[in-house]
């Protein structure tokens, strides 16, 4: 005879359902099979995933905390839309935290950890030599996580993933080109050199005007999209 389950593991089994259901839609979204602002559709979703309504409705509400989504009364769930504004308010608040880092890593990294950051780096070389900015863009949120990871502060890595996450719905284009792929390597390189010299200020430096570059070129770019926005527009006139 077969009896109801506890409510303790009936809870258990929702909460890593809706776990599970959150991480998918998470990775659909970041990986950019919807856009920003694009609207969530709880049934087709709920269909889509082999699941109930409940476990994707609980699931919005854990990415509207991450700040991935918006719920709009009467309207619905929507991707979020990061503003450029926010965008480069998320970039002066990472600076901060990698100057931080930085700094941490300098003083405390093993040589295992070392070694493993080198081979990063190595590997990001390879993709630019390949041309392929994809696997390149892997590797370099991997190589930053990682060293926020190895920095030992879990409510800072918690916090960087979380504004990493946001940026990532920001409509970037950094690493597109090859040019600016090598500029990026090269400065991760830098970054490398002064963490493995022990210089705790270099180190800081480094990842600080590496984040603040990075910020730069995300303005530049949002400006050259606007511009070629209007153009047509002005054309037209």
């Amino acid at each position: 005879m077969t009896g109801a389950l506890h409510p303790t593991i009936a809870l258990l089994q929702s909460s890593s359902l809706t776990s599970v259901v959150q991480q998918e839609i998470e990775r659909a979204i970041l990986g950019g099979d919807y856009a920003p602002g694009a609207k969530l559709n709880e049934a087709v979703l709920a269909e889509k995933l082999g699941v109930s309504r409940g476990p994707v409705r609980e699931a919005f509400r854990m990415l509207d905390e991450a700040g991935l989504v918006r719920t709009e009364k009467n309207r619905g769930v929507f991707v979020r839309d990061i503003p450029i504004d926010e965008a480069l308010e998320i970039f002066d608040l990472r600076a901060a935290m990698d100057e931080w880092v930085g700094r941490r890593l300098a003083t405390s990294i093993t040589e295992p950890q070392l070694k493993e950051i080198k081979a990063m780096v190595a590997d990001m070389e390879k993709a630019v030599r390949a041309q392929d900015a994809h696997q390149y863009h892997v590797l370099n949120l991997k190589f930053h996580d990682r060293m926020v990871e190895m920095s030992g502060n879990r409510k800072l890595t918690d916090t960087y993933r979380k504004l990493i996450k946001e940026l990532s719905l920001f409509r970037r284009q950094n690493l597109a080109d090859s040019i600016l792929m090598r500029t990026f390597l090269s400065e991760h390189k830098q970054i490398v050199k002064a963490i493995a010299s022990g210089d705790a200020s270099a180190a800081a430096q480094a990842m600080y005007d590496h984040v603040m570059q990075s910020r730069q070129r995300t303005i530049e770019n949002d400006s050259r999209q606007q511009a070629n926005s209007q153009s047509p527009a002005k054309n037209a006139g």
